[in-house]
């Protein structure tokens, strides 16, 4: 497929941006991870002696180097330095058992991974010796026999591991003019990074993104978010995904923005740290910002640096734009709307977009990108008409990582997209997201669209957090079943909130049941699993 070849920003490798920042804003502060703070020039410095300990372990241009931690300044510098020395990164979801990342490891041929030591009680080394430890190789995992190099972000490691220090130690006799040599090497059109998707449907599929694109595309993030020199960013969203990574450190490195790494969402953290840290920009899905408003303490912390919130979800109730605006006095909240095929974002709200527009819809397509949306038989529909959407532009992904086939299913030949997801879109162009395709139920003939459903219950004063599934019903087929988090000091009950559905929506989406639960599964990025809800 022919990519698109557009004006972007001045830098158009990774490496490239972040000499620009390490030079551009080199005094000012680049991340604040727990006690240790760093400049942009310190940051700068840092990377490049990861790039050559990785040019010292014999990591090739294009080589695929892994990394299977959570949110820290190592993180970062692992990442950053990896890319500089032209890898291409594969970050591994936190939230894999070790079988899932061994399946990443291998799919992608990594030859050296990162990885953390203990997170969240799970030892990371241990669940990866268990999933890999025996097998054809003789490397460090010999299940896993292109891995040649792991690396223990700690100060502790097994025997065939290497810790962190034990690794940067190897770069020290590379001259910082092989680093530089071997960064210039690197293309815009070069992948960056492989992302994989969640693997909620199936196994794991790698999109492939280049350099160029990484950067424009953050690039866009950042102009119409507004991130500017100097603001604070509390990064939540977790690294592995794009929201985190790109959204974040990227989007930071661009600006001069001052990262504030946090490894796990709490919400009392997240509010010493907004307090602290003088936290001005908080992207991060809707239940983050509930929670923050929501919390008894809330008065007690200092908010008022918080100037800009972007979001994204099928479900934002109006509600919450309206009271992060009024009762957080936050000027910018913004609205999204994007997946990993798509470089990560596909549309996104603009700065003086009404409350009704950011709330109800997830905004235009970005400058240089088109989205469409169409019938079962790839007619594109007007405006108000429900189908599947379609982007094309300079985001979309190359293809899947070896994967032609897939590749072919996912982007058609004149360069469209397939996202799966099912939209609507209004006569200004900005784009609803109803739902998945395969989370549709048909009610007695009816399409039914569980986001649509959830954002009707989601009004009721005491349902604090909602999804909907489809579940088999005798007589229509499929019916919708509710599972609703109460809000706290309510007492709603199953037949009370079935009744006020029957006034509010049709019949066929009123859901025939509710289970009531303490809070809804969701993955790292903040996204409902309903595959265990239709467990």
């Amino acid at each position: 497929m022919a990519v698109q070849k557009a004006a972007g920003p001045a830098w158009d490798t990774i490496p490239a941006l972040v000499r620009h920042a390490a030079t551009a804003h080199a005094g000012r502060e680049a991340v604040v991870s727990g006690r240790t703070r760093i400049s942009y020039a310190d940051l700068g410095t840092r990377v490049d002696r990861a790039a050559a300990a990785c040019i010292a372990s014999g990591v090739r241009r294009g080589d695929r180097v892994a990394i299977w931690a959570p949110n820290t300044l190592e993180w970062i510098v692992a990442a950053l330095g990896a890319v500089t020395a032209g890898a291409v990164l594969v970050p591994i979801n936190t939230r894999f058992k070790g079988s899932e990342a061994a399946y990443v490891l291998e799919r992608s041929r990594a030859r050296t991974l990162f990885v953390t030591g203990t997170f969240l009680g799970t030892s990371y080394v241990s669940s990866l010796r268990r999933a890999a430890g025996e097998g054809p190789g003789a490397g460090p995992l010999p299940g896993l026999p292109h891995l040649e190099d792991v690396v223990v972000l700690s100060d502790d490691a097994p025997e065939d591991f290497r810790t962190w220090n034990a690794f940067l130690a190897t770069g020290e006799d590379v001259p910082s003019q092989q680093v530089t040599a071997r960064s210039a090497e690197i293309g815009p059109d070069d992948p960056s990074d492989i992302i994989f998707t969640s693997g909620t449907t199936g196994h794991p599929k790698g999109a492939v993104i280049s350099h160029a694109q990484t950067l424009r595309a953050y690039d866009a993030w950042a102009e119409l978010g507004g991130l500017e020199e100097g603001d604070r960013y509390l990064i939540i969203n977790p690294f592995f995904h794009t929201f985190g990574y790109k959204a974040g450190v990227i989007a930071c490195l661009t600006r001069g923005a001052t990262m504030i790494p946090q490894p796990v969402f709490n919400v009392d953290t997240a509010l010493a740290n907004i307090s602290a840290e003088r936290v001005s920009v908080l992207p991060g899905p809707p239940t983050i910002h509930q929670q923050l408003l929501d919390h008894p303490a809330r008065d007690t912390y200092d908010l008022s640096a918080l100037r800009l919130v972007v979001t994204g979800a099928a479900v934002i109730p109006l509600r919450l734009v309206e009271r992060l605006r009024d009762e957080l006095k936050i000027g910018t909240v913004l609205t999204a709307y994007g997946l990993t095929e798509a470089s990560g974002i596909v549309t996104m709200c603009r700065r003086g977009d009404p409350a009704e527009v950011i709330a109800a819809t997830s905004g235009r397509a970005i400058p240089g990108t088109e989205v469409k949306v169409v019938d079962a038989a790839g007619r594109t529909l007007p405006a108000g008409e429900p189908g599947e959407v379609m982007a094309r532009g300079y985001n979309v992904m190359r293809g899947y990582f070896e994967a032609p086939e897939e590749t072919a299913q996912a982007i058609t030949e004149d360069g469209w997209l397939r996202t799966g997801d099912v939209g609507v879109l209004d006569e200004g162009g900005n784009l609803r997201i109803t739902d998945r395709i395969k989370d549709m139920f048909i009610a007695g003939g009816f399409n039914a669209y569980p986001a649509e459903i959830e954002q009707t219950l989601g009004l009721h004063p005491a349902v604090a957090d909602v999804a909907v599934i489809g579940v088999p019903d005798a007589r229509l087929g499929e019916v919708g079943k509710a599972f609703v988090v109460r809000r706290a000091g309510t007492s709603l009950d199953e037949d009370e909130l079935i009744a006020w559905a029957r006034r509010e929506m049709a019949n066929y989406k009123v859901p025939r049941q509710v289970t009531f639960l303490p809070e809804l599964p969701r993955n790292a990025s903040g996204k409902v699993l309903k595959t265990r809800l239709r467990e």
